[in-house]
């Protein structure tokens, strides 16, 4: 091994800046680690898109999160002002988040002498198209380590082709510390409602909850539903009209963004998350952390967070009346449910915390800090960053 430089290794993250997704909230929490007292020197650049949200960069100044953005209206200028941010900082790491950032992240690490490359995928389905696989493809044979944010994304890595001596799963963790008073709301003390954290998007299979709840109206439950979450209008309309038409305009609310979850959670029986596809679903860790009683669509990245009557509940995908079930047995049956959400909260706590996902994390980088960069896939040399 070389020995490892005298200055802490510095690791460059470049993710989405869209603020959407669980990609860009797991590079800040990385970022932030690292700047409070972790064995590395983090930098955050986040790729500008339309939607970015100036009042979002803003705040993660004004807390000290070391913090760069590029343009996004082009792939060239984004790897362009990339590449000139890298021969600045000269990270010893480059670790490009998500889909397609993965890719310019990358060519701007190669472009510019980056020794090490990490390329984390943060859910099972994207879209890729062919010329996409096989840039990937090309890329990996180039990266150190390409991480998958559970064990079911890296089966859908693998399934891509990725190596699989480098093809690891590191499980996402979330900040464990707003849920701490969780055991003083007791669950049957809350109220009998059902929250789904999400943002509206394809991605999300809201319009099966909808239909789920009509179907527990026709069974005589009304629980009042709250819709966490910013979305596009294109997205949002649809859902209002549907709720219209279900003729729950008095039972569901439609939240935005919100800034309060943890207490929102705290303070309702059921956290859901309806939903076609997931990496490793942030949101329902969440409702696992505040005790609520969970349920979950049975797809990948689901499915390894949730055991089904252990501490969750799932449900067929896209299957309105498995959702209603589902539902209706937390609704019905209070024994259940704090059983349930209890078992939830602990499997939370002692599996899904950021600090253990960081400390994951952080032994990666500094591991790779102490090897020779690859170059090409057939072995480690020696590159400068400038």
């Amino acid at each position: 091994m070389t020995p490892r430089p005298a200055r802490r290794p510095r690791v460059l993250h470049f993710v989405t800046g869209g603020f959407s997704g669980g990609a860009t909230q797991v590079a800040i929490q990385l970022v932030n680690a690292g700047r409070d007292g972790g064995q590395v020197e983090p930098l955050l650049v986040l790729r500008r898109k339309r939607r970015t949200d100036p009042a979002r960069i803003a705040e993660l100044e004004s807390a000290g999160t070391p913090l760069q953005v590029v343009p996004g209206w082009s792939h060239v200028a984004t790897i362009a002002a990339l590449v000139r941010l890298c021969r600045a900082f000269r990270p010893d790491v480059l670790v490009a988040h998500g889909f397609s950032e993965h890719l310019w992240g990358r060519y701007a690490g190669l472009i510019a002498g980056v020794p090490h490359l990490v390329h984390v995928e943060h859910n099972t389905r994207e879209r890729y198209t062919a010329w996409r696989r096989m840039q990937t493809r090309w890329l990996a044979e180039r990266t150190d380590r390409i991480v998958g944010c559970s064990e079911g994304v890296r089966q859908a890595l693998l399934a891509m082709d990725m190596p699989p001596d480098r093809t690891i799963a590191i499980a996402n963790g979330i900040r464990l510390a707003p849920f701490e008073t969780a055991a003083a709301h007791p669950l049957a003390a809350r109220t009998p409602g059902i929250v789904m954290v999400s943002r509206l998007s394809k991605q999300k299979d809201h319009p099966t909850l909808l239909r789920a709840v009509a179907l527990l109206r026709e069974r005589g439950l009304r629980p009042p539903v709250l819709l966490a979450g910013a979305g596009k209008a294109r997205h949002r309309r649809p859902l209002e009209k549907l709720s219209a038409e279900l003729g729950l305009d008095d039972q569901v609310q439609f939240l935005g963004l919100c800034r309060t979850v943890p207490g929102l959670l705290m303070s309702h029986r059921i956290a859901v998350l309806s939903t076609h596809y997931e990496g490793m679903p942030l949101a329902l860790i969440e409702g696992m952390a505040a005790g609520c009683a969970v349920v979950g669509s049975a797809v990948p990245g689901v499915r390894e967070v949730l055991r089904d009557g252990v501490d969750g509940l799932l449900a067929a995908p896209a299957d309105p009346v498995a959702l209603a079930d589902a539902l209706e047995r937390l609704l019905r049956d209070d024994a259940l449910a704090t059983r349930l959400g209890a078992a939830a909260r602990e499997v939370a706590v002692a599996e899904y915390g950021r600090e253990r996902m960081n400390a994951r994390y952080e032994a990666l980088f500094l591991a790779l800090a102490d090897e020779p960069g690859r170059r090409g896939g057939t072995g480690h040399e020696t590159a400068s960053a400038g």
